[in-house]
């Protein structure tokens, strides 16, 4: 099983990289023949999760859901983020009691 902090960490990764593959595909839109990438993001059964980037089969823009995966993956980030700051927080609270 993992940590609070290394799921946390995974999670920011994760998002990191859907936040990649959309602004990557919003700045190649109107690129001939570019295909989309898609991140395949799977939970990891110790723990935490695992991305795989992809491209789509056929060329092709959806900027729309760009955007929103963009706003989503920000969210996500900024969630995991706070996760790992608690986890921080209270590891270091435990300290003080133990100390």
């Amino acid at each position: 099983m993992s940590s609070i902090s290394s799921i946390a960490q995974s999670g920011m990764q994760a998002a990191l990289q859907r936040e990649s593959a959309a602004a990557n595909n919003i700045a190649n839109q109107n690129t001939d023949g570019f295909r989309r990438e898609r991140v395949d993001q799977q939970a990891d059964p110790n723990g935490g999760t695992t991305t795989s980037v992809s491209r789509m089969p056929q060329p092709g823009s959806q900027l729309e859901q760009d955007m929103v995966d963009q706003i989503s993956s920000s969210y996500s980030f900024q969630a995991n983020l706070k996760t790992l700051k608690v986890h921080d927080q209270m590891m270091g609270s435990l300290l003080d009691v133990k100390a």
